[in-house]
């Protein structure tokens, strides 16, 4: 079930705010927010006038809620041109932050603070011709920012996109995205020709059931997408997804010859290490 708030931030119920903001930090207003299962859901806020990002960064997210607001770290899904600034969340029970930012509604206050970062850029990759993007879950949100970007078209020739999740609602996101890039009038000519999207859902019927680690194991991933077998001349790699996933991936990776790179070492794949709760 879908669920969109659209109401303008002007009218809306704003959240009571009963502690300072600290020092360094920005205050930013909700403009939107779209529930895709219980279990999902992004929201977009203001965009500081000064505040810089890298395509494929991530910034700490908070709430006013607290004399000391608990800070997670929360990749920018909305590319680094983008008026306003978007994140895809997932709903943890009793977490200590997003118990709370699943409640927001537009209008409502968001804390960000003000210093991005993270591995998931294109600075960190050397040239090569087709760039991977392994997602599971909400991992898909840098990814979102870098598929929106028309530097990742000149950089590549070809951009798949894949996205692993239970259930083939947690599917939505990215495939409303995509659709949504291909129109878009930025990037979509480029999309169109270089952009493919394989997702998976593990324990619902779909038209593919296996994780993405198996389908790079046994191989049979190059079978469906019709490209060559992965090599390091030609293939570069991103993960972000759960500790397990981006452990098996990055050893699938430097099975097939590539090696991890850096913002200071660029190297064939890359991986992120933050994480939401």
């Amino acid at each position: 079930m879908n669920v969109t708030s659209t109401a303008p931030v002007a009218e809306a119920e704003t959240q009571v705010t009963t502690f300072p903001i600290p020092e360094g930090v920005f205050a930013e207003t909700v403009t939107s927010v779209k529930h895709y299962t219980d279990r999902l859901f992004k929201f977009r806020i203001t965009r500081p006038q000064s505040f810089r990002f890298r395509s494929g960064e991530f910034v700490m997210i908070g709430l006013p809620n607290a004399a000391k607001p608990v800070f997670r770290a929360y990749s920018v899904a909305s590319p680094s041109w983008d008026e306003e600034l978007e994140f895809f969340s997932i709903k943890v029970p009793n977490g200590p932050l997003t118990e709370h930012l699943q409640k927001i509604k537009v209008g409502d206050t968001i804390l960000m603070k003000k210093k991005p970062t993270g591995t998931l850029v294109l600075d960190a990759l050397v040239p090569g011709k087709r760039l991977y993007m392994f997602s599971t879950g909400t991992g898909v949100a840098p990814f979102a920012s870098l598929i929106r970007d028309p530097e990742t078209y000149e950089k590549f020739d070809e951009v798949i996109l894949t996205q692993t999740c239970r259930e083939v609602a947690e599917l939505a996101y990215a495939q409303e995205l995509v659709e949504d890039i291909r129109n878009d009038p930025l990037v979509g000519e480029f999309a169109a020709e270089k952009l493919a999207l394989f997702t998976s859902a593990t324990r619902e019927p779909y038209v593919c059931n296996e994780r993405i680690t198996t389908l790079l194991d046994n191989g049979k991933l190059f079978e469906l997408l019709d490209v060559p077998v992965m090599n390091p001349l030609e293939d570069r790699g991103m993960i972000c997804g759960s500790m397990d996933m981006i452990k098996d991936t990055k050893a699938l990776l430097e099975r097939y010859g590539l090696d991890e790179g850096s913002n200071a070492k660029p190297g064939t794949f890359v991986v992120e290490r933050a994480f939401v709760g």
